[in-house]
């Protein structure tokens, strides 16, 4: 399992448009990625589940990736964050 955290530095916090791409880029992988924010969680891979922590400017996530492709999924995960928000 790989585990990082991220602060969101986008005004806009994680919102609609580049939610779906980032949406689109777990989905690329086989390993699970999940998204914790505060007390609440969700799969990467559900757009609906991700907009639903409606995740702000200045929060800090943490995002967990387990299966076969772990490593290459975290850091591509990571990276869009990074260029993202």
């Amino acid at each position: 399992m790989r585990e990082f955290n991220f602060t969101v530095s986008d005004p806009d916090g994680i919102h609609a448009r580049p939610a779906g791409l980032l949406v689109k880029a777990a989905k690329a992988f086989e390993s699970t990625v999940t998204v914790f924010a505060g007390d609440k969680n969700a799969d990467m891979k559900k757009l609906l589940a991700l907009m639903a922590l409606a995740i702000k400017q200045g929060q800090t996530i943490t995002v967990k990736v387990e299966g076969a492709d772990e490593d290459a999924a975290a850091e591509a995960v990571e990276k869009f964050l990074k260029d993202t928000f």
